[in-house]
């Protein structure tokens, strides 16, 4: 092999590295940004509530607390979990047993992702002529859910991250923003 040969080998290697690397910084470091860093806004009286599906951790209980503290009349919950299973005794409480004075809707969004739910409130925002609503999910969803809802519904958006700690390890920070990014790519393409 030349001496030149093996210098362009070199270079080519240390040039690939260095696109990875930087690569991977990008993607760390914004990710950290959008989905690590709680893009929740200050909480102000709205017409809804919207508590989005994804787990049972506290935001449903949070969506009602809300509404109890009078920033709304109306709680809508994604219930995305079909078939039941004993564990959605919770989705059976909340949507069976609304506290006095605030109306409780728990619906079924199709599709069940986040578009579903947008396009579910935004047509609920129409016949009831709601102009702002508060928005509830996981921190490192805010900016995906922000996105979506931007498209479906014409009104003020006030997003609230579900008061929660996210021990995470680093994998599972990478899967969450690739997840995310794929999430944020998907709803430019099929808009509301």
């Amino acid at each position: 092999m030349s001496r030149s040969h093996r210098i362009n080998t070199r270079t080519a290697v240390v040039a690939g590295l260095v696109a990875v690397l930087a690569g991977a910084s990008v993607f760390g470091g914004l990710g950290f940004r959008l989905f690590t860093v709680d893009h929740s806004d200050t909480l102000r009286k709205a017409d809804a509530i919207v508590v989005l599906g994804g787990e049972h951790d506290g935001r449903e209980d949070y969506g009602l607390a809300l509404a109890r503290a009078g920033y709304a009349d109306t709680v809508l919950i994604s219930d995305p979990y079909w078939p039941r299973t004993p564990e959605d005794a919770l989705m059976d409480r909340v949507c069976g047993d609304p506290p006095p004075g605030i109306e409780v809707r728990c619906l079924r969004p199709a599709p069940s992702t986040t578009r579903g739910e947008a396009m579910i409130t935004a047509r609920l925002a129409a016949e009831r002529g709601w102009s702002r609503i508060i928005v509830v999910s996981w921190r490192f969803h805010l900016v995906r859910a922000r996105y979506i809802f931007r498209q479906c519904f014409g009104g003020e958006l006030v997003l609230r991250s579900v008061p929660r700690a996210y021990d995470f390890s680093p994998p599972l920070w990478a899967f969450t923003y690739a997840y995310q990014y794929a999430g944020i790519a998907k709803a430019a393409v099929l808009r509301c």
